[in-house]
């Protein structure tokens, strides 16, 4: 399947788009870019040069995906979500060269208007509410909210909540799949 490019759309020679991926109105993605496949890119998105992108990403309205951010396969972003890649910015202090690597795993999802502080990992599958601030590391599966963003549950794979505690022993089934999770402690995985 080709790329679909909307003629609003600026892609900087030298990016790459992998096959089925679309771009839709007023997107701009930067030359050093690396884009998978099957992805959407929606209304008024910017891609950094230093932005990898897995797989059947998307990335919907407004989100600006700046350097020093890696999204895996199956990432979700909402609409005017908001990375950062500068942990101290001044207007008057260069610091390009303290970027701080930001990673989002495998499957997660980033809620509408929520904020993705660089520096932090968040874990597969792994759900931000909308709006909540993240600061520090999230991890797999976990269900984090608010200003800062706090772990209040667990999601399955599939995006249903898990009839589990925010932390402790448990054991628990998606009630869409039937797929088993095992909670150990602040951990929690797939059976």
């Amino acid at each position: 399947m080709p790329v679909s490019i909307h003629p609003s759309a600026i892609v900087d020679e030298g990016a790459q788009l992998g096959d089925g991926t679309r771009v839709w109105h007023f997107v701009h993605v930067s030359a050093g870019a690396r884009i998978g496949e099957g992805c959407s890119l929606g209304q008024g998105v910017y891609v950094g040069n230093d932005v990898v992108i897995g797989r059947h990403v998307k990335v919907q309205n407004n989100v600006s995906v700046y350097d020093a951010v890696t999204l895996e396969d199956d990432v979700f972003c909402g609409p005017s979500m908001v990375f950062t890649n500068v942990h101290n910015p001044r207007s008057a202090v260069p610091r390009k060269d303290e970027y701080r690597r930001t990673l989002v795993r495998q499957g997660a999802t980033l809620g509408a208007n929520c904020t993705i502080v660089c520096g932090t990992t968040i874990g597969a599958h792994a759900f931000v509410g909308a709006g909540a601030v993240v600061s520090r590391d999230v991890p797999a599966y976990a269900l984090v909210v608010g200003v800062p963003a706090r772990r209040i549950g667990w999601m399955s794979r599939h995006g249903e909540r898990l009839d589990l505690p925010a932390s402790g022993q448990g054991e628990a089934v998606c009630p869409a799949t039937g797929e088993r999770y095992r909670l150990d402690g602040e951990t929690l995985a797939a059976m």
